[in-house]
């Protein structure tokens, strides 16, 4: 199991730690920000994360998966159709779109906007950002803000390139387990599940959505503690039903992980 974090760049050594509970060996890399790499989540080659997956291979895993959040879940959907050996993505919070870069790449520049991610050396289809959005009011001395509005407006605004920046899922050979809160404040992950696990269905490929209306964009594992709270973003959610939605997926999760399924 590779396990990925979203734009917070961790490791996530306590989420590795509860997967190994359960009989998997699990691995975490830091992908963006080390040395070597860009600072930000821009033009990232996706095949930053091929010597983890032969790593895992080499050691004698028997099914190769990749379990990751936002920003990483956007990762592994893409891992699932460009690499063959990907056996199964657990995607939380995912989004069904190729996004800009989230902060700089390695020349230190955030604008122009470009592709979060390179395959083979080649920028992939994005969409840009609407930098005329600005977030609601966060109180009368300020505080964290949603950002979800700005990513539903900068999809209308550049409507055109959707399309084409769309993750194709129906080209990946990967079991798709999606997990998502309808109360996602950072970006409208459960729509997003819906619409991949649409054209996965239309393909006539199996995948499962696990969806918890008053989740928000981080979901907890069974045996996870809390997220940490932030001064800059609100997440959407509550802890209690952040958890609900992590115990409810974690079923799926485990059965997807261990062994193929049917189309349920």
């Amino acid at each position: 199991m590779l396990v990925l974090s979203g734009s917070s760049g961790r490791i996530e050594e306590e989420r590795c730690r509860i997967l190994a509970r359960e009989g998997m060996a699990a691995l975490s890399i830091r992908w963006f920000g080390g040395s070597g790499q860009p600072p930000g989540i821009c033009e990232v080659p996706l095949e930053t994360f091929e010597p983890a997956i032969a790593l895992l291979r080499a050691g004698g895993a028997r099914r190769i998966c990749v379990l990751g959040t936002s920003k990483g879940a956007e990762a592994a959907l893409h891992l699932s159709v460009l690499l063959p050996g990907v056996d199964a993505v657990v995607a939380l919070s995912p989004t069904s779109l190729t996004w800009a870069n989230v902060g700089p790449g390695k020349d230190g520049r955030t604008r122009p906007h470009r592709s979060s991610w390179t395959w083979r050396g080649e920028p992939l289809p994005f969409v840009p950002y609407d930098d005329s959005w600005t977030p609601a009011p966060a109180g009368p001395e300020g505080g964290p803000v949603a950002i979800r509005g700005w990513y539903e407006q900068s999809r209308r605004t550049f409507a055109g390139r959707a399309d084409a920046a769309r993750i194709p899922v129906e080209r990946s050979g990967a079991d798709l387990v999606l997990v998502a809160g309808g109360d996602d404040a950072m970006w409208p992950s459960l729509p997003c599940a819906e619409e991949l696990a649409a054209r996965r269905r239309a393909a006539g490929l199996p995948v499962r959505v696990v969806g918890g209306p008053g989740a928000g964009h981080r979901p907890r594992l069974p045996g996870e503690g809390p997220a940490p709270a932030s001064t800059q973003f609100r997440y959407g959610g509550s802890a209690a039903a952040d958890a609900a939605l992590g115990a409810a997926s974690w079923p799926h999760i485990l059965d997807t992980l261990r062994g193929p399924y049917g189309t349920r």
